[in-house]
């Protein structure tokens, strides 16, 4: 106090003292003008919140009216309690903090433990530049043998993969007798080696799923070649092709172009498809099964007997990034195969604005460039959308499929309740100004993009008859 009188200081703050075993001397270390990060230890056996008790006395607040007490004989003890710190540092690296992602993450819980989160969960990104904490427990019991088993267990029960801990170096500290007897000092751990002694965890779980992931997918490479048993499935028949693809909506586009096939969709009394097994498949059930030959194989069939269809959507948005990343295939290749089997039905892409077929913001030129490469490898209409409905992010990736001669089919994602008068953002003219937004920038088509099934039947007829009325674009709608 004399300290902090002398320096006018006013706030909280922690004093560290360090204690002579032989004599029970304190000595000063230093002042921290802050809270610890052990508070959370006095918070558990005092039941006081410093952190929102200094706020409030920042705030004009009394120590009384935050903190419930008036004297320091008023702060009473309850229990014990201890915190460890959960780090990415490395015990047999010289305690140097590992640093990548985290794979898989589990927290312990139950009564009497507390966890005050850093950044800690799966997926998290874990760098070399900031603190390596990744979270901090604090155990509170009645005695501290009970606080200590009460960390020792909550210890075990943490599951972190993917980068190093100090977990099980903390489990051998705890259970280590001169740390129960309460006679260590600061040389304890250079002088315990010890405590450095701990199996190191065998991660079974996580492997046995990326293996089993592996050859669900992949297959085991000692049975490549091999024939297949004999299986007793009854396999699907494909109907048999009598004659040649008859003339379909491809042979429009490139005779007349895409204008012509706008205004064409415009006179159709019958309702125009798309079908969408060869994209929606690797969001549906089959996952990332579906491979390039399961849609070369069937597309003669569709040429052959679906002639009548708008086009095929069998491109863009996941299949991209699901052919190379985890089927191991060209998607590019894919394209060329399906093209030439489809000869006259339009194929369709979805494309992400300024993201392509990625998962970040990507350079003008990158996307003109890749809308071309798609546009010349087989792609006939092109679905740009933007997550947030930003009509300017489109722009580039409309402009570039405009250029290329293909249909450019502007997208509004549908979100929110035309219908509830209370959610007034997403109303039928916040519809019909994007509308004309997408119409001005050159789309051939307007889509309309029912990504999370919001899109009821009533609200569907109100908007897509207004949108016909207003915008004078085809609508073609996906949901």
């Amino acid at each position: 106090l004399k300290i902090g009188r002398a320096v006018g200081y006013q706030n909280a703050g922690t004093v560290e003292f360090l204690m002579d075993m032989d004599t029970g001397h304190f000595y000063f270390i230093e002042v921290n003008p802050r809270v610890q990060v052990e508070h959370t230890v006095t918070e558990e056996v005092t039941g006081i919140d410093i952190v929102q008790s200094q706020i409030l006395i920042a705030e004009g607040a009394t120590l009384a009216e935050a903190t419930g007490v008036t004297r320091q004989e008023d702060v009473h003890l309850n229990g014990h309690a201890l915190q460890c710190r959960v780090t990415t540092e490395d015990p047999l690296n010289n305690f140097i903090p590992d640093y990548g992602r985290i794979t898989a993450y589990r927290s312990a819980t139950g009564n009497g433990i507390r966890l005050d989160g850093g950044t800690a969960y799966s997926g998290g990104v874990i760098t070399r530049y900031y603190d390596s904490l990744l979270v901090k427990v604090t155990a509170h019991a009645q005695t501290p043998e009970k606080a200590i088993s009460r960390m020792d267990r909550a210890l075990r029960e943490f599951r972190v993969r993917g980068v190093a801990t100090n977990i099980e170096f903390v489990i051998n500290l705890l259970k280590h007798p001169v740390f129960l007897d309460n006679s260590y000092t600061t040389k304890f751990i250079d002088t315990t080696p010890d405590l450095f002694a701990f199996r190191k965890r065998r991660d079974r779980a996580t492997k046995l799923l990326v293996y089993i992931a592996d050859i669900s997918v992949n297959g085991h490479p000692e049975t490549a070649g091999r024939p297949l048993p004999p299986a007793e499935v009854r396999v699907p028949v494909v109907p048999a092709l009598k004659a040649d693809p008859a003339p379909g909506t491809r042979q429009l586009l490139e005779e007349k172009g895409a204008k012509a096939v706008a205004d064409w969709m415009l006179e159709q009394k019958r309702l125009l498809i798309t079908d969408t097994s060869m994209r929606d498949g690797h969001q549906s059930l089959l996952a990332t099964r579906m491979r390039s030959i399961d849609m070369i194989r069937v597309a003669p069939a569709y040429a052959a007997n679906l002639p009548g269809l708008f086009s095929v959507e069998c491109w863009g948005g996941a299949t991209f990034d699901v052919a190379y990343r985890f089927l191991q295939e060209c998607p590019w290749q894919r394209l060329r195969d399906i093209r030439a089997r489809m000869p006259n039905l339009m194929t369709q892409m979805l494309l992400r604005a300024s993201n392509g077929v990625g998962y970040t913001n990507y350079p003008d030129n990158v996307v003109q460039s890749f809308v071309r490469q798609a546009a010349r490898t087989g792609v006939d209409v092109f679905r740009v959308f933007d997550s947030l409905n930003w009509v300017e992010n489109m722009r580039v990736a409309m402009d570039a499929v405009i250029e290329s001669g293909k249909i450019c089919e502007g997208t509004i994602c549908y979100t929110g309740d035309l219908l509830d008068p209370a959610r007034s953002k997403y109303d039928l003219k916040y519809y019909l100004s994007m509308a004309r937004e997408l119409r001005d920038a050159g789309a051939h088509v307007l889509g309309l993009k029912d990504m999370a099934g919001l899109l009821k039947p009533a609200s569907a007829s109100i908007l897509v008859r207004a949108l016909k009325e207003e915008i004078g674009l085809p609508v073609h709608f996906h949901t």
